[in-house]
């Protein structure tokens, strides 16, 4: 079966489309990013999708895909988390946080690495990965859950963060 994108979806994308008269292949990112606001990330056959959408190579849109690390490759839980690991944050404890998330969440990281960061619960509930600077480095350790930004998050209460979430 064919990858299909909902009409209403695709609308959105013409229209983007629109701002961007020169070339097509500026309008990469904006399409990517309502595609994984749709579908949660980016497979394999949105890449397809897309590249055939702008007239343009699947490596093309790829390499976008692989560049940002905002874009996610792989299906994350229903409440994905993100934890800031720059400087002021891991002087706060987002190492701890992460750690305790993860024990809380029932979360096995050891399989992530670079190319592979999200890990999700066996559930499915929730997945969780690093993130370089959510912007409030006077207020460590911070996270986001989807959109729900914490600041001065204490490692010993993450039970009560993800609590908000079940």
């Amino acid at each position: 079966m064919a990858f299909a994108v909902p009409a209403e979806l695709e609308s959105k994308m013409d229209e983007v489309i629109t701002h961007y008269p020169v070339s097509k292949r500026s309008a990469v990112l904006p399409l990517l990013h309502l595609m994984q606001e749709h579908y949660r990330y980016i497979s394999d056959d949105i890449v397809n999708w897309v590249a055939a959408k702008l007239g343009l190579e699947p490596i093309q849109v790829l390499e976008v895909v692989t560049f940002y690390p905002g874009f996610r490759q792989s299906a994350p839980g229903k409440y994905h988390i993100r934890v800031c690991r720059t400087l002021s944050c891991a002087m706060t404890g987002s190492y701890e946080l992460m750690d305790s998330l993860c024990k809380e969440a029932k979360i096995d990281r050891s399989h992530c690495d670079h190319h592979h960061p999200i890990a999700v619960s066996e559930d499915g509930k929730f997945s969780i990965e690093f993130a370089e600077c959510l912007a409030s480095c006077g207020f460590g350790p911070v996270c986001m859950v989807e959109d729900d930004f914490f600041e001065k998050v204490d490692p010993a209460k993450a039970g009560e963060l993800l609590a908000k979430f079940a």
